[in-house]
């Protein structure tokens, strides 16, 4: 039995893409006869932090993960993350020579513009090449970010798609909504690099859902509270009824590199209303499953004309078991 060691900065129980994806993914290639091992945080004595709660740092991980490497001695190694875990462990592969693949799932430039000088950009994105560069292959979901990541001198950039329990996400019959229609909804974390807020200042009838939570919810419900409905974090059945009842799913992000929540909601028979951006322009396509433009107000109204079934003819294109089956040819 081959054994898989994958390290990450992200893993339940946080809420958001990369854990989520690892899971499913993980599930998978176990299924299929694999070894996988995992080291997270919670493995360590760690701490939040402060004013980036979803950071975690633990405490000396580096002698662990180290006997962790040279007694599983596993097959293939795989760093998911560039943050604390990811950066100890790339320094000892690199040290003892030991192969590994690396995964790139956010757009740095964009999610840090708002918050760090262009001094900084600079080093986060010379951190970010060194990172990457010294494994044998790095995934991205997207051809848009391949593109993007060669043009900035990132080497041996591989595709893995990502993709939707379509079993799960499919449009629930029964789901009636108490709110007025027509329902715009708004699915992930409640964060500022979300741009949540643009999708909250739309002039749109209606009803304004918003699911999730995160570190502006509180500021966010507190000053929109009275125009939208803010529901909290969702899952499983209850989330595939609430994306059921809604007409139009409206993803303001202009960070993603995919937007698993776009596929889940087309997969509900539901079109997106996006910017012409990374991740939403590599899945819709305008004016058939989704509506791509500036502004984020029109792209929602004019998914209202849009044939449901085409989302969901779109989302049996993206498949859990493919993303696995090409996870592993990309570890080798």
């Amino acid at each position: 039995m081959q054994k898989i060691l994958i390290i990450t900065d992200a893993w339940a129980p946080q809420v958001n893409g990369v854990a989520m994806v690892l899971d499913r993914i993980t599930k998978i290639i176990v299924e299929k006869g694999y070894d996988v091992q995992i080291i997270q945080h919670n493995l360590f004595h760690s701490f939040n932090v402060p004013f980036f709660p979803e950071v975690r740092i633990a405490f000396f991980p580096g002698r662990r993960i180290k006997k962790i490497l040279f007694e599983e001695k596993p097959d293939y190694v795989h760093i998911a993350t560039e943050g604390q875990l990811g950066f100890i462990a790339r320094i000892i592969c690199a040290k003892k020579k030991i192969k590994f693949t690396t995964a790139y799932h956010t757009n740095f430039d964009l999610y840090l513009q708002a918050r760090v000088s262009q001094f900084m950009l600079k080093i986060v994105g010379t951190y970010l090449r060194w990172f990457h560069n010294g494994s044998v292959a790095t995934m991205v979901s997207t051809r848009s970010l391949k593109k993007e990541l060669e043009k900035k001198g990132f080497r041996n950039v591989v595709i893995t798609p990502l993709g939707v329990d379509t079993e799960l996400f499919e449009k629930s019959k029964e789901a009636i909504s108490p709110y007025p229609k027509p329902i715009f909804t708004y699915l992930g974390r409640i964060a500022k690099e979300k741009n949540v807020e643009e999708f909250l200042n739309c002039n749109l009838s209606g009803t304004k859902l918003i699911i999730g939570d995160g570190p502006q919810r509180k500021q966010l419900e507190k000053i929109y509270g009275n125009n939208a409905v803010f529901l909290g974090a969702k899952i499983g059945q209850e989330l595939v009824d609430l994306l059921s009842q809604s007409d139009v799913l409206v993803f303001p992000s202009r960070t993603d590199t995919f937007g698993l929540v776009i596929v889940e909601a087309l997969a509900c028979g539901v079109p997106v209303a996006a910017h012409n951006v990374m991740g939403p322009k590599d899945i819709i396509t305008h004016n058939i499953d989704g509506f791509l433009d500036e502004d984020l107000g029109l792209a929602a109204r004019e998914c209202l004309k849009l044939d449901r079934n085409a989302c969901r003819k779109k989302a049996l294109m993206f498949s859990w078991e493919n993303s696995a089956d090409t996870f592993l040819r990309n570890l080798q």
